[in-house]
């Protein structure tokens, strides 16, 4: 054997024990241990990340019930706007009976002779 033909045999045994150390580095069970390694360095961070999120979305469910509350609440007020109307209507004309009630009452005071007395000496009231 010659020195050419040993280099080319060392370099096969070489390239085959190479190949056989990729393999083995890349088993299946080691990829698995990578795989574990991984989850358990990762999964701490997206439990913390899924308790944020469901916090935030309770905070945007109690939002958006109080958002669309509101919203009912502002168009019951403007259907009620009628029973608003009614009442002005209502507290205008109670003014307008009391002022009449009022005037009466003046002009009965002054159609009244101020010098009546009943006996005894006491002015004559309406019983007011």
């Amino acid at each position: 054997m010659d020195d050419q033909e040993m280099q080319l045999k060392v370099r096969r045994v070489s390239d085959k024990f190479t190949e056989s150390m990729y393999v083995l580095a890349n088993e299946p069970s080691v990829a698995l241990y990578r795989l574990q390694e991984h989850v358990r360095r990762s999964l701490p961070e997206l439990v913390q990340h899924k308790t944020d999120m469901q916090s935030w979305e309770e905070q945007s469910q109690g939002a958006i019930y109080t958002v669309e509350y509101a919203c009912s609440a502002v168009k019951s007020m403007t259907n009620s706007s009628v029973y608003f109307k009614n009442i002005d209507s209502l507290l205008r004309q109670a003014i307008t009976m009391k002022e009449q009630i009022s005037n009466s009452h003046g002009r009965r005071k002054r159609t009244m002779d101020p010098g009546m007395l009943k006996e005894g000496g006491e002015r004559h009231s309406s019983g007011m």
